[in-house]
């Protein structure tokens, strides 16, 4: 069962429309609600309609110019790419029982919305309109290097050039767009950001998931900001296999935590070095030891605690395997729904962990020292990874991860420390530990953090 069994109480499908001007976060928002609702098990997917025009005009040339509402050739592959977007939408919701669908798009006229609002009413669908309307120039500025950076239309532009095509964009998108009023549209049900969350006019939110997706965003921020992950280091229980428990850093581990500012040094860049960051850790003392040497504000979270591992708390996988057979048999075939007896399971780690994320969302530059479960919850959030997946991601120890959410991607890089430590991955279907080489484990650990290593 999901966390929120939304769809089954109400039977409610959401569509919620994204409006605005280009660079004002519509994508990396869009991004972060399908992650969120993903993470909480409620069926949620995008549909950017600028995907779909690249992809149907990609011999066209596109710069500015293909933006200008006079232009016929443009607007007719625009007109396209939001036709395929919603023909896709609407068969998601039909034939993969999607709950929420997201269109990214600019969405800049009532003409166009209205077109939608009536589609998504013949169809049973709840529209959401969701506007990010924003005049802060610097703001809009910082998006617009990051969609230069991110966006395919930029690939091979240069930056000062690409700046200028940019903002030639918008000034074309500017003379037909028209924004949300709680005047002429009082009959929709909308979300208007301003400034991002400067002010947020609501109206006519009226069921429990638009609420839920209202909470959320209310919670974001879109500016540029990094956040470093780490489990702690290595313990005396990692050395003799032991789950769960309150141990003391093994001599490496100690290592780790005195190697570990200038690993976040490192990843810090000289640009960022003097930047406010604020380190969250468990209540457990591995982490609070693993941060001990780090000259920044700390504080204790007992959410990011490990997973309560109840009556198996302080064994070891081939103990667990001897004396609770079936157990063991039953969590490796669904780690994830799978519950200690009187423990936890990764689900109820994630539904302990949303006043995190809610607090993550509103923060700049956090370093987060926690555990193994906690951090595959994590990670499956920011990276939009399958629940039924994230328990068998590989997180190894003495390894610093760096995310940095864009609108497009969430880049990652982590930071290796050239302090050995044991490995305490299981695979599937043993009691051992360790990661065999092979790239059938690869696969089947979704060590997915490997976009860029290096060691220090």
């Amino acid at each position: 069962m999901p966390v929120y069994s939304i769809s089954h109480v109400e039977n409610v499908r959401v569509c919620v429309v994204m409006v605005g001007l280009p660079a004002r976060g519509k994508s990396l928002i869009s991004q972060k609600i399908v992650r969120y609702l993903s993470w909480l098990s409620i069926k949620s997917r995008c549909f950017n309609v600028g995907s779909y025009r690249r992809e149907i005009a990609k011999d066209a040339v596109i710069d500015a110019e293909f933006f200008d509402p006079l232009n016929t050739e443009g607007l007719h592959y625009r007109q396209q790419a939001i036709d395929a977007a919603i023909f896709d939408m609407m068969k998601w919701f039909t034939e993969e029982n999607g709950v929420v669908g997201i269109l990214d798009a600019t969405n800049s006229t009532r003409k166009r919305r209205e077109m939608i609002l009536r589609l998504c009413r013949e169809n049973h669908i709840e529209p959401l309109f969701l506007e990010s309307w924003c005049n802060d120039k610097e703001l809009i500025l910082q998006n617009i290097a990051d969609v230069k950076t991110t966006s395919p239309d930029y690939i091979k532009t240069p930056n000062d050039i690409a700046t200028q095509d940019f903002l030639k964009r918008i000034e074309f998108y500017e003379t037909v767009y028209e924004t949300m009023d709680t005047a002429k549209d009082a009959n929709l049900t909308f979300i208007k950001l301003v400034n991002v969350n400067s002010q947020i006019v609501l109206n006519r939110i009226e069921t429990y998931l638009e609420s839920r997706i209202v909470y959320y965003v209310m919670n974001l921020h879109i500016k540029p900001r990094s956040i470093w992950l780490s489990r702690h280091g290595e313990s005396e229980f990692n050395l003799t296999g032991q789950i769960g428990g309150d141990a003391n850093l093994s001599e490496r581990g100690w290592r780790y935590a005195k190697k570990l500012p200038d690993l976040v040094l490192k990843s810090l860049g000289e640009e960022l070095k003097h930047t406010n960051l604020t380190v969250w850790t468990s209540t457990l003392k591995r982490t609070q030891q693993t941060a001990s040497f780090l000259p920044y504000k700390k504080l204790q979270w007992k959410a990011l605690d490990e997973l309560d591992a109840g009556e198996c708390d302080g064994m070891t996988y081939e103990e667990i395997e001897e004396r609770f057979p079936d157990d063991f048999k039953a969590r490796d075939d669904d780690k994830y729904e799978y519950r200690y007896r009187g423990g936890e399971s990764y689900r109820d780690i994630v539904i302990r962990l949303e006043p995190i994320i809610m607090e993550l969302e509103r923060q700049e530059n956090i370093l987060i020292i926690t555990h193994q479960a906690v951090l595959r919850c994590l990670y499956a959030y920011f990276m939009n990874v399958p629940q039924e997946e994230s328990p068998w991601m590989s997180i190894p120890l003495h390894t610093l991860i760096k995310l940095e959410p864009r609108a497009y991607s969430t880049l990652v890089t982590r930071i290796k420390a050239d302090i050995p430590a044991v490995s305490t991955y299981k695979e599937k279907g043993t009691s051992q530990l360790g990661e065999a080489k092979t790239g059938e484990l690869i696969f089947k650990s979704r060590d997915l953090i490997n976009n860029s290593e290096e060691a220090l």
